[in-house]
């Protein structure tokens, strides 16, 4: 739903149109619902939405296509989630940036799928159809930052090192390309993926002039939706690198997006600060 806020201000006794500001998107879960640093949105197959810090940090909250918002799981004492993913077999992946570890939970049991202890924070999550996760891992004090590959059976190694603040991280549909971002340089980074996973060619995709960068994902054509945070939109960017539109939102600080996997025009934004979820209808035919 698009509607527009006219904003006007008293001036001298004249009324003066300061601008006008189209917004995309509506209230899906209200102020305050969700911790203010609310991230990591998912959806199931049956279109339930899943966030991280619901109340409280170290929870999970769950959302029905409807609204109605529970409790999901709480995470052991001492982690804290960020990034959560689903796999093509159903299972969340939760990354925890104060353990430094990877979860996974299959709807029943948490299980611990990956420890790391060299990870400055985990921070978001892809998962490759095959089920390998990519994990971006940025130290947001030095603003620098890591890229991870973790395997199926839990073992991990470094992608690259030395690199920004590495936040979102998302693969192509096709399973052909890599992208992560880097939060504090504003640069979108994109390589080639091989038939083994192993990324190469590494370029800058697209670069911001401001503001800052946060989660993305990908639609079905291999555009990427990122929270621009600071800025209070979504970018849309096509796989080339043009910046196709902008997505406005009523909040400044979102944190993530994610489709729903039931309603790919659905699209989820968590917002930072406001503890909140937004939602944009987005046009089957751009």
């Amino acid at each position: 739903m698009r509607y527009k806020v006219l904003i006007l201000f008293l001036s001298l006794g004249a009324v003066v149109v300061q601008a006008e500001t189209s917004i995309d998107s509506t209230d899906f879960v209200p102020d305050g619902v969700f911790h203010a640093s609310i991230e990591g949105p998912a959806t199931d197959k049956n279109g339930y939405l899943y966030a991280v810090n619901y109340g409280v940090e170290g929870t999970i909250g769950k959302i029905s296509p409807q609204g109605e918002v529970s409790l999901a799981l709480t995470l052991p004492k001492g982690s804290i989630g960020n990034g959560i993913r689903f796999d093509q077999k159903g299972l969340m992946y939760i990354a925890d940036y104060t353990g430094h570890n990877i979860w996974r939970y299959d709807g029943k049991k948490l299980q611990l799928h990956a420890h790391q202890p060299l990870m400055f924070q985990p921070n978001d999550l892809t998962i490759a159809a095959n089920g390998v996760i990519f994990a971006s891992d940025p130290d947001w004090k030095n603003r620098r930052g890591q890229l991870w590959r973790i395997e199926t059976d839990g073992s991990s190694s470094l992608v690259e090192k030395d690199m920004g603040t590495t936040n979102g991280v998302e693969i192509s549909p096709d399973q052909t390309r890599l992208y992560v971002n880097e939060s504090a340089q504003r640069r979108v980074w994109v390589y080639d993926l091989d038939e083994q996973l192993n990324a190469s060619n590494k370029r800058v995709l697209i670069q911001f002039p401001d503001f800052g960068l946060d989660g993305m994902r990908a639609d079905s054509q291999g555009n990427l939706y990122i929270a621009r945070y600071g800025k209070g939109v979504v970018a849309k960017v096509s796989p080339d690198g043009k910046l196709l539109r902008e997505y406005q939102l009523k909040g400044e600080f979102p944190t993530n997006v994610t489709f729903s996997q039931k309603d790919p025009t659905l699209l989820y934004v968590t917002m930072q600060k406001r503890g909140a979820i937004e939602l944009i209808k987005l046009d089957p035919a751009e």
